[in-house]
């Protein structure tokens, strides 16, 4: 089945949504009976619709997956994240209104995070608009998201121009968002409504909110590298040797003695000790607050595999810290409160503490594992190496050691966690 070549439509959707939406209806009646059309699609719809007749995809059967078990291991590997308040900000007069539902969704097109009134909220759920779903094109047909993946660039997609009829009742325009260190698409921005609802300027509103999380998350990049760079540079000019430091990602952010590199290859299972690295060879790794520090590694010492010296120093009841020594040198980081509690609570239990236990220990309620794996998602990322998961609990690669106050009533004197009150009473 074929589009057949006739004109584009006279009328454009912001001219006259009415009338937009009426030929369209039929064009599209006409496309799906295999007949011919009284007008063209606009390409980026056509080129849609050719791809889903051409998989074979019907109009009227299709029901999205739904990936609610693994939600929350996509939104933190999703690279999202940190530009959600960005996108709430910039988008938020569309929503504000009542009519329209924002929604971020991955590079696969399954929805992430979505807001909107409740009753716009329950529309989306009878179409499975819903957080977990998969909304690529080859889920559920032409559609903002999946068609704005599809063709690398921002598309508003109007009524009867959803591959799926049971979509026609709604506008949508998505734009996707771009990894500014590689170019690659992370996931897409939609915000999605009734139909009537269209305008003509949203698609532009939409693809603009999309650029300036790109480039927050450029800017947050750079602000990484440069605290990484400043901690690492006087630890390399000592060593003397051929080292580099890098981010959790392998974006190198400081390097003595070497070839300069932008990227190196990381293991999947990157840890402290020796290690062959794909770029480089074998080398000696350390931690690093919020990424690794590597040296060449000489034949000689390549079988051994030194632990990290790693100290909580939480003498000071208003500035709790993390010291960690190794070969290379020892750097010093100061704890937020809640960070010191968990890592004090880990420390507490060396066999390591499921995601409700340390709801549990933290707040005393064991159902907040969200907000828990939230904050351990976090604390892994800026301490690399530190922590180990299933259960979480601090890594083999470390050798910890403990500084309580004098006093262990003094312990973290403004936590009101319940881990810490029995350490407080149990000192």
């Amino acid at each position: 089945m074929q589009v057949s070549p006739v004109p584009e439509p006279a009328v454009a959707v912001g001219e006259d949504p009415r009338s937009y939406a009426r030929l369209m209806s039929a064009v599209y009646d006409a496309t799906m009976a295999g007949h011919r059309a009284p007008a063209r699609p606009r390409e980026v719809i056509g080129d849609s619709w050719r791809r889903m007749m051409a998989n074979g995809v019907n109009p009227d059967e299709v029901v999205p997956v739904v990936e609610a078990g693994a939600l929350e291991m996509l939104r933190r590997s999703s690279g999202l994240m940190e530009v959600l308040d960005e996108i709430s900000h910039g988008l938020e007069s569309l929503v504000a209104e009542g009519e329209n539902i924002l929604v971020v969704a991955d590079a696969s097109g399954r929805v992430l995070w979505r807001s909107g009134s409740p009753a716009v909220l329950s529309n989306a759920d009878r179409l499975g608009f819903v957080e977990g779903a998969n909304w690529g094109e080859g889920s559920v047909g032409t559609n903002a998201i999946g068609t704005a993946l599809v063709s690398q660039r921002a598309v508003q997609v109007f009524s009867a121009e959803h591959f799926l009829r049971s979509h026609h009742p709604w506008t949508c325009a998505g734009a996707p968002i771009r990894d500014p260190r590689t170019g690659q698409v992370i996931g897409v921005v939609d915000v999605s409504g009734p139909a009537a609802t269209v305008h003509p300027t949203t698609i532009a509103l939409v693809d603009a909110v999309a650029r300036l999380a790109e480039s927050h998350l450029r800017q947050e990049h750079d602000r990484t590298l440069n605290r990484l760079r400043a901690l690492a540079a006087p630890i390399l000019a000592r060593m003397g040797s051929p080292a580099l430091a890098v981010d959790t990602e392998g974006w190198v952010a400081a390097v003595d003695a070497m070839p300069l590199h932008n990227r190196i290859l990381l293991p999947e299972q990157m840890g402290p000790g020796r290690m062959w690295l794909a770029t480089l060879g074998m080398c000696a790794v350390e931690p690093l607050p919020g990424g690794w520090l590597v040296r060449l590694a000489p034949d000689e010492d390549c079988g051994h595999r030194a632990a990290s010296q790693v100290t909580l120093d939480l003498r000071d009841p208003d500035r709790p810290s993390l010291v960690m020594a190794g070969d290379f040198g020892s750097w010093r980081h100061d704890l937020s409160l809640r960070h010191a509690e968990i890592l004090c609570a880990l420390s507490l239990s060396p066999q390591g503490r499921s995601a409700p236990q340390l709801a549990e220990d933290l707040y005393g309620d064991r159902s907040r594992v969200v907000t828990v794996r939230a904050e351990m998602s976090r604390l892994r990322k800026q301490f690399t190496g530190l922590l180990a998961a299933q259960p979480y609990r601090f890594s083999g690669a470390v050798e910890l050691s403990v500084c309580y106050p004098a006093d262990r009533r003094l312990l973290l004197p403004p936590s009101t966690a319940p881990a810490i009150r029995a350490a407080r009473e149990n000192g």
